[in-house]
């Protein structure tokens, strides 16, 4: 187990820019499955998930060229159907999250998928009905395979078009069952989709290969399915949440930094959300200035009342980002509540920062006050443990500004979304040694 060692207290300064997103990759990275012609994509983040995902589709037959940093073109021409149907394939899916996105082309494509309950971060229960019963609506049957401890998705023929009303607005459910409904039979709608911008461009990608989206950047997506997919090339976004974090990082630190080419107009309301903290942004160009303040007031409602950040289907906010958002609270002026609706363990690194020196109350476990300190009493370095991507960054960013050295275990976590990150916050400053 690797650890960070961080040397806080270090004012940052420069430029970064942010590397690829993550989510979008994964979706982009299944998508190639749907073709037995090149796809070549740019800007793909060279992180441990992503790594993870390349290495199991190569594992399948997938032909994977690595020009340069980033840049990768596929080639799904020889799938080996059998291996994605072995025990050792099924073991290396449930292992990771991200896997889960693999399924809705293997079904569209060779009529049969496993799907085993996903692996990833231990933020509470991770639901996957709404992509099976999204795939059944298309004509899959579904059967529960104890022994793999997976269920068993096939449909013998091609998949058939259909409407369907989704429960819940999944980003991974609506990439899985789009990229399903692509190579269906007839036309399929989805009602309550989810339109992140990432699931935006999965779409735009899907129509360069030839299939046909109506209603891209919209809930109500019309699916008119094609037989065959064809080359494409495409470029990745860059990372909203990595965005988020460099904001927070400033912020904590108040410190002045410029994040460079962040795609502005993908970032929805999460800059008015670091605004809602007292965060100065301004927008230079595509880039995001972030100026040294030495006080960040917390707005109030138009009635006084507490602030509240919650988490929401796009456009609203992420909940991938309500962990960095509650650390720079910590040390904002002013009071805010934090309710993370969709999971119901994200909230429980909060007890580290309590150990900090934090004012935080933990109400339930989808709900935090914080209590900011204006900068008047510094957070305490500590040891902690990070239990998953976005606490990890939140832990690291609170280290940073801490007086003293602290050690983060458990960075593998971290590198599971993160690239490279000690090496490119040195670049601004940090004091952060990798162990």
């Amino acid at each position: 187990m690797s650890s960070f060692v961080i040397e806080g207290g270090y004012k940052l300064s420069g430029m970064i820019r942010p590397q690829g997103a993550k989510n979008e990759a994964l979706q982009i990275i299944s998508a190639v499955l749907l073709t037995s012609e090149e796809v070549t994509v740019s800007n793909i983040p060279e992180i441990l998930d992503v790594r993870n995902l390349i290495l199991l589709l190569e594992g399948m037959g997938v032909k994977v060229t690595r020009h340069d940093k980033g840049r990768y073109t596929f080639k799904a021409d020889e799938i080996d159907t059998e291996y994605a149907a072995s025990d050792d394939f099924v073991r290396k899916c449930a292992a990771l999250r991200g896997s889960v996105m693999v399924v809705g082309p293997l079904l569209a494509r060779f009529g049969r998928a496993y799907f085993p309950k996903p692996g990833g971060d231990k933020i509470g229960r991770r639901r996957v009905d709404t992509h099976i019963s999204g795939m059944m609506n298309l004509g899959a049957e579904a059967e529960y395979d104890e022994k793999k401890k997976a269920f068993y998705l096939h449909s013998g023929t091609r998949l058939k078009g259909a409407s369907m009303l989704l429960d819940e607005a999944s980003v991974t459910g609506t990439a899985n069952i789009l990229m399903a409904a692509v190579l269906a039979e007839g036309t399929t709608v989805i009602y309550n989709a989810a339109c992140e911008p990432y699931i935006q461009q999965l779409s735009r990608l899907l129509v360069n290969m030839g299939a046909r989206i109506e209603g891209i950047g919209s809930n109500l997506l019309t699916v008119k399915g094609v037989k065959t997919l064809h080359k494409a090339t495409h470029t990745i976004l860059p990372d909203m949440i990595e965005i988020g974090s460099f904001i927070g990082m400033a912020a904590l630190n108040r410190s002045s930094i410029t994040i460079k080419d962040v795609s502005y107009e993908n970032l929805g309301i999460m800059p008015e959300y670091f605004r809602r903290l007292g965060v100065h942004l301004e927008q230079r160009g595509d880039d995001i200035f972030v100026p040294e303040q030495e006080s960040y007031v917390i707005e109030s409602f138009l009635d006084g009342s507490i602030m509240t950040f919650a988490d929401a289907p796009w456009p609203g906010l992420s909940p991938d980002l309500l962990s960095v958002m509650l650390v720079v609270a910590t040390q904002c002026k002013g009071s805010v509540l934090i309710h993370q609706k969709m999971f119901e363990s994200r909230l429980f690194f909060v007890d580290k920062l309590i150990d900090m020196g934090a004012q935080i109350i933990l109400c339930d476990p989808h709900r935090a006050v914080v209590i900011g300190h204006d900068h008047n009493f510094c957070l305490k370095a500590g040891n902690m443990l990070s239990p998953d991507i976005r606490a990890g960054i939140a832990l690291l960013i609170a280290a940073m500004s801490a007086k003293g050295t602290s050690i983060i275990s458990n960075i593998e976590q971290i590198d599971r979304g993160y690239e490279d990150i000690d090496l490119r916050l040195n670049s601004l400053g940090a004091h952060i040694t990798r162990q």
